[in-house]
């Protein structure tokens, strides 16, 4: 009973057809893009129901869930970046952020300290991440191109 309840429910929540989307500057080094990704997809990691169930192998270990959605990486440059944070802002997405900022400061105190200094519109973003519809998603992501 309870396993028909749960199988329900997450086929439910595949119906709402949920994405989730990282947007990386597209002028960064490959080091860069691979830890602004990092970074940026953990807060997305914390909302819940972004992440299933623990997976089990048959030796009995276990390991940490994964997204049940699909994860999408896109390019933008500077405009694109500006216009995609707004487009989310509009339409109430939540999402985290990584700005150029943060590649100075070590810590999480310093992180939210430098994006606490600078008003939203001047923000230098390099890095966002979101879950959302994907109706949804796709206004916000339109016109990016996935991320080569």
């Amino acid at each position: 009973m309870l396993e028909n309840i749960l199988n329900s429910e997450i086929a439910a929540e595949a119906e709402l057809g949920m994405k989730i989307a990282i947007v990386l500057r597209d002028d960064l080094e490959a080091w860069q893009r691979l830890n602004v990704a990092a970074f940026t997809i953990s807060g997305v990691g914390a909302l819940d129901g972004a992440t299933g169930k623990n997976y089990n192998d048959a030796s009995g270990n276990t390991y940490l869930p994964m997204f049940k959605d699909p994860v999408l990486v896109f390019g933008a440059d500077a405009s694109e970046m500006l216009r995609t944070a707004d487009r989310a802002r509009s339409r109430q997405v939540s999402f985290s952020i990584f700005t150029r900022d943060l590649f100075g400061t070590f810590n999480d105190d310093d992180n939210r300290a430098a994006v606490a200094r600078v008003a939203g519109p001047e923000l230098d973003i390099v890095g966002l991440a979101f879950r959302c519809e994907r109706k949804t998603a796709d206004k916000v992501l339109k016109g990016l191109k996935l991320l080569k």
